[in-house]
């Protein structure tokens, strides 16, 4: 079930992606500062490089079993809200005390990827 769970999130969120990077080049670029232009720009990457590797997590579910595979996609999904949702929230409001928040984000992002390499290594050492 997990694994259906993280195709359908990493497919909705790179969709999301796409729009939202599209909607920033063609109606935000004109309108927002360059810094904060580039805020979004780094909101829009992170969120499709991460968004792909729910992709990753959903094929790592289906392969292993154990905790660590569910464990990285929640882990990567809390990771795009958080980091790239500040982020997008700083760039289009200025709202600085969202700054505070994105490292939090990043942190989940970290600890999805080691979650992911801890499913690749216990699978491989499963029979």
């Amino acid at each position: 079930m997990n694994d259906r769970i993280f195709l359908a999130l990493g497919s909705l969120l790179g969709f999301l992606a796409v729009a939202l990077g599209a909607f920033g080049g063609h109606l935000l670029k004109p309108r927002l500062a360059p810094d904060r232009y580039e805020l979004f720009e780094i909101a829009a990457r992170y969120h499709l490089t991460h968004a792909l590797a729910l992709l990753a997590v959903a094929w790592a579910c289906s392969r292993w079993t154990g905790p660590w595979p569910a464990a990285a996609g929640w882990l990567l999904l809390a990771g795009i809200v958080i980091f790239s949702g500040s982020l997008y929230l700083l760039s289009l409001t200025g709202a600085r005390w969202l700054g505070a928040i994105t490292p939090v984000g990043g942190l989940c992002l970290l600890a999805g990827w080691a979650c992911l390499v801890l499913a690749a290594w216990r699978g491989a050492l499963a029979p």
